[in-house]
């Protein structure tokens, strides 16, 4: 007998997603990070920093975190404040930037 697997899509409309997973980008895992650092709702995205997020995550694990999950987080904010679906990647460049001007500050 064949298994089926069931795709689950996520969703295109930021005024009715109700769980982290079902953001763009966002998996089981960073879903996971997200919960630990107080974040339960989509809607919790709306108007908050990424960089402040990895920071507390990587406060909240004892060490450093990956910096690519900024560009995921960038993406999930940009997602739920303009409704627009970009990959998390499109953001490693605004990352960087945003890294370098600060650290040459």
């Amino acid at each position: 007998m064949l298994s089926r697997k069931v795709l689950t899509l996520k969703s295109s409309d930021r005024n009715t997603v109700a769980q982290l997973e079902a953001l763009p980008n966002i998996g089981k895992a960073i879903a996971m990070k997200l919960q630990s650092i107080g974040i339960k709702h989509p809607i919790q995205l709306i108007g908050k920093d990424p960089f402040e997020l990895h920071a507390e995550l990587c406060l909240m694990k004892g060490q450093a975190v990956d910096p690519c999950i900024i560009d995921v987080f960038m993406a999930a904010i940009h997602f739920m404040e303009h409704g627009e679906i970009l990959s998390w990647w499109r953001f490693t460049k605004e990352r960087k930037r945003i890294q370098q001007r600060s650290e040459t500050l």
